[in-house]
């Protein structure tokens, strides 16, 4: 596949990273399940903040500090049972998510949050929303197929930010 070959070199790039393999992870996550808005976000189960670390459209979800995790059932499905989640509706997603309002103006209104686990921690969760009723079963299956590629960007992350109480 041409996506994870690119994935792949843009790993090993030894020049700006990791946002270039960040970049390449959301043209991957494209080509395997579809996105409009990707971010990357960071959680640190102890203190129950995330870090988003990577938008594809930083000027509606910019890379900032950390924030408290809304705690709704999609924090025990998502950060502490570690499944992903999957809402293919507006209203799904308003049930979970303050920002509903931002992310339909952005013309998503589904989404499929995968969360990376490594060695029984999670690292973080891929956050991919696209138009309506679009993460199908097919897509969600086909979504396991970018945790391995997460893993590799979430690590490459904490490599930079081993000081960071967020980063385990």
């Amino acid at each position: 596949m041409a996506a994870m070959d690119e994935f792949a070199t843009a790993l090993a790039e030894a020049r700006n990273q990791p946002e270039t393999a960040f970049r390449a992870m959301a043209r991957l996550t494209d080509a395997l399940v579809g996105v409009r808005l990707f971010t990357l976000m960071t959680f640190d189960p102890q203190t129950r903040e995330a870090r988003r670390i990577f938008s594809n459209m930083p000027d509606a979800y910019p890379v900032l500090g950390t924030k408290p995790v809304n705690e709704t059932h999609w924090t025990g499905h998502v950060l502490d049972r570690h499944e992903t989640f999957v809402a293919n509706t507006i209203e799904g997603i308003a049930e979970v998510f303050y920002d509903h309002e931002l992310i339909r103006s952005l013309g998503c209104e589904s989404v499929i949050n995968v969360p990376v686990v490594v060695a029984g921690t999670i690292m973080g969760t891929i956050n991919c929303l696209h138009a309506a009723g679009h993460y199908t079963p097919q897509r969600v299956a086909a979504s396991e197929g970018i945790k391995l590629p997460g893993a590799a960007c979430f690590m490459l992350y904490a490599r930079d930010h081993q000081g960071d109480t967020y980063v385990q």
